[in-house]
């Protein structure tokens, strides 16, 4: 079993850390940015295209186009240099300035949404965006993340297996939300497995992609301004919403013992040391998906002006990251939602 113990490393098709000489608790982390796009959402990308090329929608002429808040724009950027597509990615002022270069430098153009929808967020702004173009131009092929089977069915068909295959005796799974393709492609896996498997969705705080109040969010990745319309919750055991602050605290705590990872990371990882502290038992089996690294987060959530202009100045002072790990060990953070 390709599982490896913090802080030590190797690469391998599937690369597991086992995080509990950082936490105190045992949870394997599924490392998905070991591949040429740097994410999971390489996975859904392939899945989409392909799906886009059997069914004939896509030809020699044809320009694809997409609403992403960045990973999945790098994997599209990606696979049509390849294919010899042209891409145009419809994101927003939060895409890290890292990822818009690596789009450009695949060739593809990214177009910057700079107003707030009427959630609060920037995806609706994008929408309107990609249907304005699709109606202006027949070119314009969309391949909807948000609505296309195909990014679920990328997961159901390798990243749960995937799982599967090296844990046998899985007990519950923790899964980043944004569009749900991953949780709900994992959770429909694990749904028909030989055995009960726990999902537990990671929701950021501010979103309301499981209802709630709208609310800011500057790391992009998880979250969403809108329901995702491939959500299905009755797949799903358990929600836990993450404030930002604790996303940033998990990064940085990671990345001094060894391992740059992205936000998303930060926020499933966070969700999921605290549930297996308010648990308490050391016989489950506990997975959490990682998304990305950490290298486009470089000029955020590793960059100290940034953080002290948007959380202030005392978000990582020692005494609190101790004092916040102390507390969530202890009872559930405000905000956080349980599913029965």
């Amino acid at each position: 079993m390709p599982v490896i113990s913090a802080p030590h490393a190797f690469n391998e098709g599937s690369l597991f850390v086992d995080l509990e000489s950082i936490f105190g608790h045992r949870l394997y982390l599924k490392c998905e940015g070991f591949n040429f796009a740097g994410s999971i959402k390489l996975k859904a990308a392939k899945e989409m295209v392909e799906s886009a090329e059997r069914e004939g929608a896509l030809t020699p002429d044809s320009i694809l186009v997409e609403s992403s808040s960045g990973n999945l724009g790098v994997a599209l950027s990606m696979i049509a240099a390849s294919k010899g597509y042209r891409f145009l990615c419809v994101t927003d002022s939060r895409c890290n300035l890292s990822t818009k270069l690596l789009m450009e430098a695949l060739g593809s153009h990214v177009h910057v949404v700079t107003d707030l929808d009427a959630g609060g967020g920037f995806l609706g702004t994008r929408l309107e965006y990609v249907r304005s173009l699709c109606a202006s131009d027949d070119r314009y092929v969309w391949l909807s993340q948000y609505t296309n089977s195909g990014n679920w069915r990328a997961h159901f068909r390798t990243t749960a297996p995937e799982i599967a295959v090296h844990f046998p005796r899985l007990d519950v799974l923790f899964v980043g939300t944004g569009t749900a393709g991953t949780l709900m492609g994992c959770a429909r896996y694990f749904r028909k497995w030989h055995r009960p498997v726990r999902i537990v969705a990671v929701d950021s705080v501010g979103s309301v992609a499981f209802g709630g109040t709208p609310g800011r969010r500057m790391i992009p990745g998880l979250g969403m301004s809108m329901r995702p319309p491939l959500l299905d919750e009755q797949y799903v055991d358990e929600v836990i919403r993450v404030e930002e602050a604790d996303t940033i605290r998990t990064c940085h705590r990671l990345a001094r013992r060894g391992f740059l990872f992205g936000g998303s990371t930060g926020t499933v990882v966070s969700a999921a040391t605290d549930w297996l502290a308010r648990h308490g038992t050391r016989d489950l089996t506990a997975v959490a998906i990682a998304p990305d690294l950490g290298e486009r987060y470089l000029d955020t959530i590793y960059q100290s002006n940034w953080l002290q202009d948007l959380y202030g100045e005392h978000l990582l002072d020692s005494a609190q990251m101790h004092s916040a790990w102390e507390e969530n060990s202890a009872s559930p953070a405000p905000g956080r939602h349980r599913r029965a």
